[in-house]
């Protein structure tokens, strides 16, 4: 088969699609024929040589794939060649073919087409995994997402209106500040000018955002705690702005309240699979029925990643950008 492979840490001129081994499905796997391949942020740095895969995962990047059952391992039960579907993986996703867990591969939703299903395995899991599960996020509350119009935020934004929350939220242009209201937003800030911290104190009447989503980390570590609710839930997921950043332990013990850091790739295949079944039973209905929806802002050749990567590093996207066979 073919995939893309790094050639070396570098820019996206590393990406190279050549041929590799074909994939094999062990006990418990499904193989897929990709259809399609989310492009994540994290594909970025893994080419950049700041991200690795986890021990025993693909070395090609992507992490998420859409495309029809072509083999099962195995023990694997429920699904059979031919089933069209999408996959969270720990790497591997810009290929024609991957071998995925079973536990972590879902039914394309109905109403979407194969292609739109690719853009939705990991970031709908990292949302709702670090909103509800981490973050207990619950009807009547305030969350903030910061990035509103990346894949995540555009997914935020959908799931947590649909669980009854208030949502505020960043982004860095007039347009993308207007398709962050279009999907739901009750509060979109311009992160260019003006002051998230005295936004949410102000139309929050004091109180704070009871859930913070935060793709910047130490940058926005200080302001983060002063956004923050009395028991808030800061709940990071990303480093954009930094790794290290001093931290006011009287800040938060005084608000009572916590930091989470997360990430999803490396966690254990058990507990990775636990996300995608709790996602299947409770977002995969919302999708269906069109109040969760995927925002892609385009499509790629997966032979041309490179270009991919740079529509990411440009900042100028909302929502996904997706690799196409």
């Amino acid at each position: 088969m073919r995939a893309v492979v790094i050639t070396e840490p570098g820019g996206p001129e590393v990406l190279r699609w050549d041929e590799v081994p074909d994939p094999e499905p062990g006990p418990g796997e499904v193989l897929i024929d990709v259809a399609a391949a989310g492009v994540n942020r994290a594909d970025l740095l893994q080419r950049q040589g700041h991200y690795p895969p986890p021990p025993g995962a693909s070395e090609y990047p992507g992490m998420e794939v859409s495309g029809r059952i072509e083999a099962i391992g195995a023990g694997v039960t429920g699904w059979q060649p031919g089933d069209e579907v999408c996959a969270l993986m720990a790497g591997g996703g810009y290929a024609e073919k991957v071998a995925v867990p079973a536990g972590q591969v879902l039914p394309v939703p109905a109403g979407l087409d194969l292609v739109q299903a690719a853009a939705l395995p990991e970031t709908v899991c990292t949302v709702y995994a670090n909103l509800v599960q981490v973050g207990g996020l619950r009807a009547g509350e305030t969350l903030l997402v910061h990035g509103g119009a990346s894949g995540i935020g555009t997914t935020a934004i959908q799931l947590a209106k649909a669980l009854g929350v208030r949502v505020i939220c960043t982004a860095g242009s007039p347009a993308k500040l207007d398709r962050c209201r279009a999907l739901g937003a009750d509060v979109a800030i311009s992160y260019r000018d003006e002051d998230f911290v005295e936004v949410v104190e102000d139309v929050t009447n004091g109180h704070g955002a009871d859930v913070i989503l935060d793709i910047m980390g130490a940058k926005y570590l200080a302001r983060n705690l002063a956004a923050l609710a009395t028991y808030g839930r800061l709940v990071i997921i990303g480093r954009q702005g930094g790794n290290r950043a001093e931290l006011d332990l009287g800040v938060l013990q005084g608000k009572q309240a916590s930091i989470h850091a997360t990430t999803l790739r490396n966690k254990p295949v058990a507990e990775k699979s636990a996300i995608v079944a709790a996602v299947g039973d409770a977002v995969w209905p919302l999708v269906s029925a069109g109040t969760v929806t995927p925002v892609v802002e385009g499509t790629v050749p997966m032979a041309q990643a490179g270009d991919a990567h740079r529509i990411l590093e440009a900042g100028g996207h909302t929502g996904k950008v997706l690799l196409v066979r």
